[in-house]
């Protein structure tokens, strides 16, 4: 697996994943592994956008479920080729949703995959409709677990703080 800065990326057509990824959950699993085949079943290169530390880590000052070197071991478990770590700072979230649209064009995504509720840019402007407006997009719905509950990190987050280690555990489907 290769890592890469942000905007140092450049290829000439690729199927890419962006998300924060923190704790690398079974619904993350399910988003990369649905990317990851796709880029195969293309024979594209794969890259797994993410941020360091993830967005909500850095404005809500929550818990940080996997450190970078954890995410990228599990990253590298699931079988992606590339991975861009930008890192999420004021700089960094001042950004315009079209800033990072020019640099995701320096990848050549055939595809993009996210999650439903995917934000980005300034003042979190940027959005699923306004990243389709560029590119293939493909939204990956929630993953529940068996109980019918979303599969978040906010949730896992909540399962650890509340002292109940095998449910956010199962969740994050890792040893």
């Amino acid at each position: 697996m290769k890592i890469h800065t942000y905007d140092t990326l450049q290829l000439s057509a690729s199927i890419v994943a962006i998300g924060g990824f923190d704790g690398v959950h079974k619904g993350h699993q399910k988003l990369i592994d649905s990317a990851r085949r796709h880029a195969e079943k293309l024979q594209l290169h794969f890259v797994v956008y993410t941020f360091d530390p993830p967005p909500r880590v850095f404005f809500q000052e929550v818990r940080l479920l996997t450190p970078l070197p954890e995410k990228l071991n599990r990253l590298r478990r699931l079988g992606v080729q590339h991975v861009v770590i930008a890192p999420f700072d004021t700089l960094y979230a001042s950004r315009k949703a079209e800033e990072f649209h020019d640099e995701l064009q320096k990848l050549n995504p055939l595809g993009i995959w996210v999650g439903n509720n995917f934000k980005y840019g300034v003042k979190r402007k940027g959005n699923v409709d306004l990243l389709k407006e560029e590119f293939a997009v493909h939204i990956l719905e929630p993953v529940r677990c068996a109980s019918g509950e979303i599969i978040s990190s906010s949730r896992i987050r909540k399962l650890f703080e509340d002292k109940i280690q095998s449910e956010a555990k199962q969740l994050l489907g890792w040893d």
